[in-house]
């Protein structure tokens, strides 16, 4: 009995497994933070249109970068089980796939900022392994295909009157090949399931960087105290303060850069008068600025919860600038992160009175690894795709008519200013509350702007003014509550803001692209006789 061609592609499977899981443990073993598969991801990332990735985000939310990874996990596993039925025809046919797959997986890798020809190893030897458990796979398929003896059974290559049967060599019968092969086959998986076991434990510089980040003291930095009066005590309202584990995060690291603080260097250059290198030591020796900073998302929908309000810590980016002395014909600063990822920020805003700093901390302590330790950009007034680069390591003066940045080449807007917007949190859509009087609640935001006054509405009914929360400045969200009457019945409830130069939160409602969403935020609710 021939093996099937389930057998054939079950052989390329295994093989690309073990290929990957050899590459991963690699990649782990020497340091190196983006193992083959997370290149190729990333590299997808970088090249997918503008809109597209939107969608992706808007229907996948955090999922998105894990489906993207099993989409092409599961993509070349079908690659890799072809694979395998073409070995039944030739070996040379495999390898070439094989060979096309490294070079994609080479080209993801050197593409990625930082990379040497070192990065490329794990993707060497993954396609070594490919070539070698391949053809130590099917060889016992192949054995299979030459067919056995007519009647099945394992006989004598040559038998003879004068040579006993026990001194020839014997062809092994089809159930010794379907042994060989499933025996083969569970070794082959029991060495790939520790190889990603190893690459899995072995990773251990960022659980050292981790180690580092909860021992490190910074002297200046203190620890955050809620402002008088900016918190409202209204149940179900989110807190003034957003806690760490709380703090929206959007990046497109599949793997967030583990860096250490003493290898940790900014680069500041390009027109200036005099460029400068900082080390992390040298940073935190400098004189620390703290603030209540509102930090949100371009890609956040009217309503959204892509945006926080945390305590930073860090050093002004206006003296630094003011120290390299920057070249009245620039405009912008393109900041790149350890993983290559740049944005273009208006010089205006880093050399203004606003706190835009160069943070170490978010809320009393070191900055956690997902939000950028040990250095990232916070600057107040404009979304985060345009200014609140993490892991950052590169500050290049310039020009905005000589640079293009991530995402602004994938069609948003150059200048990122936040827009005014509010958000209902109280009560939640769909909630059931009893009728009468009802407690309207949420925030509202103007970065550097600042909010003058909130308003809402029930049922297209007039504008009600809210009351507001104090605010320690203009640059954080503001809290807000309002009481109106109701019937019992299904309601719907509106809110909109007036900054403080008295400009009214426009109704009209817009997409994020290309430079942020706007709309009055609403939120139904029913009322229900007590």
């Amino acid at each position: 009995m021939q093996p099937s061609p389930r057998a054939w592609s079950l052989a390329g499977l295994l093989s690309g497994a073990a290929g990957v899981a050899v590459s991963y443990a690699t990649a782990s073993l020497m340091g190196i933070r983006e193992s083959p598969v997370v290149a190729v991801a990333e590299g997808v990332i970088r090249l997918t249109p503008g809109p597209v990735a939107e969608a992706a985000i808007d229907v996948l939310g955090h999922w998105d970068k894990p489906v993207l990874v099993v989409g092409i996990l599961a993509v070349a596993g079908w690659v890799l089980a072809w694979t395998g039925r073409l070995a039944r025809r030739s070996w040379w046919a495999p390898a070439l796939v094989h060979l096309a797959l490294a070079v994609v997986g080479i080209v993801a890798v050197v593409t990625i900022r930082g990379t040497t020809t070192v990065d490329t190893v794990p993707v060497v030897l993954g396609f070594v392994t490919w070539l070698v458990v391949l053809a130590l796979l099917t060889e016992p398929l192949r054995r299979g295909e030459a067919g056995p003896d007519a009647d099945g059974r394992d006989e004598p290559v040559d038998a003879s009157p004068d040579v006993p049967d026990f001194a020839l060599p014997v062809r092994p019968g089809p159930e010794h090949d379907r042994r060989s092969f499933l025996v083969r086959a569970g070794l082959v998986t029991s060495a790939a399931a520790v190889a990603g076991v190893v690459g899995r434990y072995a990773g251990g510089r960022r659980r050292h960087v981790e180690q580092t980040r909860r021992l490190l003291r910074l002297d200046q930095v203190t620890q955050p105290t809620v402002p008088p009066g900016a918190r409202l005590e209204v149940r179900d309202l989110p807190p003034w303060q957003t806690p760490n584990e709380d703090f929206y995060q959007i990046d497109t690291a599949l793997v967030e850069p583990a860096i250490e603080p003493s290898d940790w260097t900014l680069r500041i250059h390009g027109l200036v008068d005099r460029e400068l290198t900082l080390t992390y030591p040298e940073l935190i020796a400098r004189r620390f600025t703290e603030a209540w900073i509102t930090l949100n998302c371009v890609s956040n929908p009217v309503g959204g919860p892509l945006i926080g309000n945390a305590w930073w810590s860090g050093v002004r980016i206006a003296d630094v600038l003011r120290e390299v002395g920057v070249d009245p014909s620039a405009d912008a600063v393109l900041q790149t992160s350890d993983d290559g990822w740049t944005c273009a920020t208006p010089l205006a805003a880093l050399t203004d009175d606003r706190d835009a700093m160069l943070a170490v901390a978010m809320n009393g302590k070191p900055l956690p690894i997902e939000h950028g330790f040990p250095v990232r950009m916070v600057v107040p007034g404009l979304y985060g795709y345009v200014s609140a680069t993490k892991w950052l390591v590169d500050l290049e003066v310039t020009r905005f008519d000589r640079v293009e940045a991530y995402w602004t080449e994938r069609g948003w807007g150059e200048q990122g200013p936040v827009k005014m917007s509010s958000r209902v949190d109280v009560p939640r859509s769909g909630a059931s509350v009893p009728a009468g009087e009802v407690t309207l609640a949420g925030v509202a935001w103007s970065q550097h702007t600042g909010i003058e006054r909130v308003e809402v509405s029930v049922d297209g009914g007039e504008w009600l003014p809210a009351e507001l929360a104090a605010v320690p400045s203009q640059d954080t969200w503001v809290q807000w509550t309002a009481r109106a009457d109701v019937e019992p019945g299904d309601h719907l409830v509106q809110v909109r803001a007036v900054d403080s130069t008295g400009t009214v939160q426009t109704g009209v409602e817009r997409d994020v692209l290309p430079d942020g969403a706007t709309g009055w935020h609403s939120t139904d609710f029913t009322a229900e006789d007590a």
